[in-house]
């Protein structure tokens, strides 16, 4: 039986998680992933921020599990978070988070909340995980080179007349399908954990003359070349109606994406709570996902604006360019369960398919505004969490 104190608290800490998870979809997850189609004209500000809500909770359910576990278990060691210690993390984060928001500056929510995470968990004797740390700080600081490096060519290749873009959009859609095919997804192991398509399939179909591994190399191409296909076909038809409706998939998939893992650290300073409780870990990521969804609807129009607007006055072309690499690095960081920043992805992206086109409209006075506000908010959450945790450890039992 639960005490009714311990129940308030953890009611407390949910507010505060549901608090993180409408900051979190008002600002990174709700903002970046249609942010580059609105800027080529493909959708409306008011349209993407409904659409990327729904994705975005989708993504909560059927991917969150991985960075879930990560946020609320693996950035310290030695301790398990305490609801005073949640609560204070998770508010800090928010707070700043928040005040990104409205300000119209994008504050990277990964930085918070591991920042926050970490100051309190030290706060409370534990013990730095190292290794995880340098996990990721690496995919944090490779982010902008591999995203924007990416994204530059991409965009040059797009913007070449060596090759039509009938022919060039089409094996972009090949390699997208192939990342789809690769994408991991709740429940559909067959003991119930989470597998891709393409394994999944393999699995199925294994003993049917191929083996399982030849199966997997199989069902990858179907997808890669029913992808090109497609997207081929729209080029044909109509090539500049047929890179905007790319360009919305690839939107869909990054926020798909985005609630997978944001979603993560919105909720993963819960996951040692739910010991106290029968609450199982799929009903706390539904209601991540509402709030990330919540977000989305409510305040994602303003930070969509402004990185569609201020950043770069991108095309279609560049648009593409920008979104591809960004799926390909929100999966792996997905799949490693590694707490990324949205807006650290999408915005090297922008950055690399603008200066593919000679840097225009990219204002790098916002770019080194936007660093600084990363760096800085990774370095207050933990003072303040570790600050205000000690301060309210020493008035009141922890």
């Amino acid at each position: 039986m639960v005490a009714v104190g311990t129940l308030a608290t953890l009611g407390v800490a949910a507010l505060a998680s549901l608090f993180m998870a409408w900051a979190i979809g008002a600002g990174s997850s709700g903002s970046t992933p249609f942010a580059p189609a609105v800027g080529a004209n493909a959708i409306s500000v008011m349209r993407a921020g409904f659409i990327v809500g729904i994705l975005g909770f989708s993504g909560a359910v059927l991917q969150g599990a991985n960075v879930t576990n990560a946020v609320g278990t693996e950035l310290i060691g030695g301790v398990t978070l305490t609801v005073t210690a949640a609560v204070i993390a998770l508010l800090t984060a928010a707070v700043l988070v928040a005040l990104g928001v409205f300000a119209g500056y994008p504050i990277a929510t990964a930085f918070t909340v591991t920042g926050a995470v970490v100051g309190v968990g030290l706060a409370m004797g534990g013990d730095p995980a190292w290794a995880k740390y340098q996990q990721i700080v690496s995919l944090w600081v490779l982010t902008p080179f591999i995203g924007g490096g990416a994204s530059y060519a991409t965009a040059r290749a797009l913007r070449s007349e060596r090759f039509p873009e009938t022919s060039t959009v089409p094996v972009l859609a090949g390699i997208v399908g192939v990342l789809v095919a690769n994408m991991e997804f709740a429940a559909l192991g067959t003991d119930g954990s989470s597998t891709s398509i393409a394994r999944a399939s393999a699995i199925e179909l294994a003993g049917m003359g191929l083996g399982e591994t030849a199966w997997f190399v199989v069902s990858v191409l179907f997808v890669g070349v029913v992808a090109a296909g497609v997207v081929g076909r729209w080029m044909q038809t109509d090539p500049t109606s047929g890179q905007r409706r790319f360009l919305l998939v690839l939107g869909g998939l990054v926020a798909f994406s985005a609630g997978g893992s944001q979603v993560g650290l919105a909720i993963g300073p819960l996951v040692p709570l739910l010991d106290a409780v029968t609450i199982p870990l799929t009903a706390v990521l539904v209601g991540g996902g509402l709030g990330l969804l919540a977000g989305s609807w409510t305040g994602a129009p303003r930070m969509i604006k402004a990185l569609a607007q201020d950043y770069s006055s991108l095309g279609p072309r560049r648009s593409i360019a920008a979104m591809i690499p960004s799926f390909a690095i929100a999966q792996t960081a997905v799949a490693l369960g590694v707490p990324v920043s949205f807006n650290e992805i999408i915005v090297s992206a922008i950055i690399g398919s603008g200066f593919a086109a000679g840097g225009a409209g990219v204002s790098k006075q916002k770019m080194l505004y936007t660093v600084l506000a990363w760096i800085g908010s990774l370095l207050l959450a933990f003072g303040l969490s570790y600050g205000v945790f000690t301060l309210v450890s020493s008035v009141l039992p922890t």
